[in-house]
């Protein structure tokens, strides 16, 4: 794998609140990792720009830091989760490569 490439499983939840989002963690070790190596690729809110795969589906968007857990979370849109046919509480295999 390249040196910006994460591969890690993570479950999906829903963030409690009335705009439906769902999101999955980043494992707190992998989380570290990509803010040594790319923390100050830093954008507003804290983004970090990425792409992401899962399954057959791939697309840019960025991943935010959590500051209770010290984790990123990933946003699922709508559209990857009806192709991917992802619900809340499943497991999903995620390759996130850091846009560099």
């Amino acid at each position: 794998m390249k040196y910006n490439q994460y591969k890690f499983k993570s479950n999906v939840w829903l963030y409690p609140g009335m705009a439906g989002w769902h999101f999955v963690s980043i494992p707190h070790d992998v989380s570290e990792d990509i803010k040594k190596q790319f923390g100050d690729m830093k954008r507003g809110w804290g983004s970090i720009p990425v792409l992401v795969t899962i399954g057959k589906t791939s697309w840019k968007t960025s991943i935010f830091p959590d500051k209770k857990t010290e984790e990123y979370l990933l946003p699922l849109k709508a559209g990857v989760r009806k192709k991917e046919e992802i619900e809340e509480g499943d497991t999903v295999t995620i390759l996130l490569e850091i846009r560099v």
